[in-house]
């Protein structure tokens, strides 16, 4: 569980994204974002899309990054 929000947080530290920044694009409130990064709850799966769709604007790099780590089998 919170594989997810592992991802994203090691993809915002990497990538410096702020939480405020990304919600914003998603149109979404900061808290979401503070929740799955804190892992306290699980994004749902048309929101792992929001998140890498709005990772592609900011920066290609990042959405490929975190969709590698979403979907590593070894972690």
């Amino acid at each position: 569980m919170a594989k997810a929000g592992v991802a994203l947080k090691q993809v915002l530290t990497t990538y410096k994204i702020s939480q405020n920044k990304l919600a914003t694009i998603i149109g979404i409130s900061h808290s979401n974002i503070h929740r799955w990064v804190n892992e306290v709850v699980d994004p749902a799966g048309d929101s792992i899309l929001a998140i890498r769709d709005a990772l592609e604007k900011i920066n290609p790099e990042a959405a490929e990054e975190f969709i590698r780590l979403y979907l590593d089998k070894t972690t």
